[in-house]
């Protein structure tokens, strides 16, 4: 049988062949456990800034509730009562640090192995949410079944809090969030059925920039170096010993002293001084360069990692936030909202007690506009608004409604919606269009 290997061989070099070093190269994963990923958590500034920001962005602006104003404010009362976007940012902190956490729906129900229906729940129904970490929480024997919307998933999962060892509860009233998702059977995880830590891959390239950091400090300490040369040095410490070693001692002393006294040292004729200096000529490129290696292993831009304006001629470094923001969205949409699908259930019941049709949520913008951007969206609004009503197409009670939500929630007239509510709003339909603008 003949073997072929598909590939870029040169025998004279060396590559492609046994004797290629880059092709020695290989990935392992070194699984760290739960107290090393507290330690580095703890101890590392960085490594706590590469777990918190992507789970504080996810959670800081929230969500936008559509509804009539009164369903709302409901609503964002009972969010507040039990604490969702506190404990959903909680659980997203301990998901990417170890690798998994959970929040428990409890609705009062005494039977926690039956599925946990929504349609059930009245006003109230939604009692508490608590958090738990895989210690907790253990995942039964996942699905086999193709039909299954849950296949691959557990069946159960197993509670082991203090006096609950053992209980087994329904998947739907937990929500679970992972760090970086599962890989079933290919994943030899810490915690079997969970998901694993971001720092896992990751917690190198943060090392390297603090390790880089603190041989620069230290570097620092060595800047300048005094080097006194005096004869026979070694030979008179290996023969007259602890004598001379403390007769130089206080030789030097008193040449360091006399140094800082008046800038002048005195010296023997046969001794010879000279200070030497460390280079620090290239030490903020090479740290740079590995601040944008681990800038790029998490997903994170240097100006918000770090904390730094970005280089460059009217470089601003708004792209690349953009971007990050736009992978946040992308986690927010795809990850936590359907992970939140049966408690955002229901959590509209519990708070409303019924479930209206047309109400969902929208994920709040994290881009944050200044003053001037939020004007000239103004401008734009309402010149927009303006040649619409021209073309008279629209009813002139629909545009006015369309106004005053959109000039609202552009935040470049904070209030209109409360004034015009409290001073009521002009009726623009009370005559012709012809009769408010003759020809």
């Amino acid at each position: 049988m003949t073997q072929i290997n598909d590939g870029l061989v040169n025998l004279v070099s060396g590559m492609g062949t046994s004797r290629d070093k880059a092709g020695q190269a290989s990935y392992t994963v070194a699984r760290l456990d739960d107290l090393q990923l507290v330690n580095a958590y703890k101890a590392s500034s960085l490594a706590r800034r590469v777990i918190d920001m992507p789970a504080e962005d996810a959670c800081r602006e929230w969500r936008e509730w559509q509804a009539d104003k009164d369903s709302i404010g409901i609503i964002e009362a009972e969010e507040k009562r039990l604490g969702v976007q506190r404990k959903i940012l909680k659980a997203q902190k301990f998901a990417r640090l170890f690798g998994g956490s959970a929040l428990f729906i409890g609705t009062g129900d005494t039977d926690l192995t039956k599925p946990l229906r929504p349609d059930t729940i009245r006003k109230g129904g939604l009692r508490y949410l608590t958090m738990l970490t895989m210690r907790d929480l253990t995942p039964g024997p996942l699905s086999s079944d193709l039909t299954d919307e849950a296949f691959g998933l557990p069946r159960y999962w197993v509670l082991n809090t203090t006096g609950q060892t053992g209980l087994q509860v329904h998947p739907s009233r937990v929500v679970i969030f992972n760090g970086q998702e599962p890989l079933g059977d290919y994943d030899i995880a810490t915690h079997t059925g969970w998901g694993s830590s971001v720092l896992d891959g990751g917690l190198d390239a943060v090392k390297r920039v603090d390790e880089i950091a603190g041989n620069i400090l230290s570097l620092v300490y060595e800047a300048k170096v005094d080097v006194i040369k005096i004869p026979d040095f070694m030979r008179n410490l290996a023969t007259r010993g602890d004598e001379y070693a403390a007769e130089m001692i206080r030789r030097l002393t008193l040449a360091a002293t006399g140094k800082g006294i008046n800038g002048a040292m005195i010296l023997d004729s046969l001794e010879e001084y000279e200070q030497k200096s460390a280079s620090f000529g290239t030490l903020d490129t090479i740290l740079d360069r590995f601040m944008q290696l681990t800038s790029a292993a998490h997903g994170i831009p240097m100006t918000l990692l770090f904390g730094m304006s970005p280089g460059g001629m009217n470089a601003t470094g708004a792209s690349d936030v953009r971007g990050y923001y736009d992978r946040i969205k992308v986690q927010q949409s795809l990850v936590m909202e359907p992970a939140m699908y049966v408690l955002d259930e229901v959590l509209i019941r519990s708070a409303l007690g019924n479930r209206p049709d047309d109400l969902h949520y929208n994920w709040r913008s994290l881009w944050q506009p200044t003053d001037k951007e939020r004007a000239e969206v103004g401008k734009l609004l309402v010149d927009a608004l303006v040649a619409l009503d021209g073309m008279e197409i629209v009813p002139g009670a629909a545009i006015s409604k369309a106004a005053i939500n959109a000039l609202t929630e552009s935040g470049a007239f904070p209030g209109l919606e409360a004034a015009v509510d409290e001073f009521g709003g002009a009726d623009v339909d009370r005559e012709p269009r012809e009769a408010r603008n003759p020809a």
